[in-house]
């Protein structure tokens, strides 16, 4: 019994511990925004958000990737360039990849932060000065056709940090999210965004006419976190409308949507284009 017991009291003082999971060294580095603000109190402690907002170019957006904070003295953020990223080690999606299979069908668009939305706007419910487990970052951008003619939506969905990489010079993210293409219906994407190199998700569904749809998409970060690239391969979905094809312009940091599509004229929309 004297042996029974003390296993017991054992097993409760194990139990009782309360050892720290998150040790404040688990990201050493800052990544930072442009601006931070009180948040709402969420089960009562304080969020902070942190947005990019439109300026004059003295006061462009930092890059997360680069920005450092000085947190103890309170000061804002160093001014940066937006971080160009390249492809590092991934397969390029190509045509004929996707024309392989019977019933692929290729999608190119274009995600372009304006900086007029106020996206993305960064969550940090990990309460710690440096991107960590946990944070939050929902945004939405504006979605140009391949050949930049059009405008055809918006983006819309939120990222999970999942892992900081300072030696790599960014984050690591799960990503939830959809593409509007207005009267034409949605495409749902799901998989890893990591900001310092491209990235394949997977095509979860969608609808209207990507109603069914499976496949993947490639991710092609031409400006952190401004400027993408997309190549969907979509599968189990009838032909797709001629004015969301087109030959794309090849991706490069410099491009932009054409002055109509731009300022959304009519010829250079699609019907009812998600605003």
């Amino acid at each position: 019994m004297a042996t029974i017991s003390s296993s017991i009291a054992s097993s409760l003082a194990l139990k009782s511990a309360k050892p720290s999971l998150f040790p404040s060294s688990l990201c050493p580095s800052s990544v930072g925004f442009k601006q931070s603000v009180a948040g709402p109190s969420f089960f009562g402690t304080q969020l902070k958000l942190r947005t990019f907002h439109s300026g004059a170019p003295s006061a462009s957006p930092s890059s997360r990737s680069n920005a450092v904070a000085s947190a103890a003295s309170g000061s804002k953020f160093s001014k940066k360039e937006d971080v160009v990223v390249a492809g590092t080690g991934v397969q390029e999606l190509s045509k004929k990849e996707c024309a392989e299979s019977t019933g692929v069908q290729e999608l190119h668009v274009y995600e372009i932060n304006e900086r007029d939305r106020s996206s993305p706007a960064y969550l940090r419910l990990s309460q710690k000065e440096v991107n960590s487990l946990g944070d939050l970052v929902p945004f939405t951008n504006k979605i140009y056709s391949g050949n930049l003619e059009k405008r055809l939506g918006i983006s819309a969905g939120i990222c999970i940090l999942i892992q900081h990489e300072p030696e790599k010079k960014g984050d690591r993210y799960e990503a939830i999210y959809s593409i509007y293409f207005g009267d034409y219906g949605h495409i749902s994407i799901q998989g890893p965004y990591l900001t310092y190199e491209d990235t394949y998700l997977a095509v979860t569904g969608g609808s209207g006419v990507f109603k069914g749809a499976r496949g993947q998409v490639k991710l092609h970060q031409l400006i952190f976190p401004f400027k993408i690239f997309y190549t969907f391969c979509l599968e189990g979905i009838p032909p797709l409308p001629a004015e969301l094809l087109g030959e794309p312009v090849p991706p490069s940091p410099a491009v932009e949507p054409s002055p109509a599509a731009k300022a959304t004229e009519p010829h250079a929309t699609i019907p009812n284009f998600t605003y």
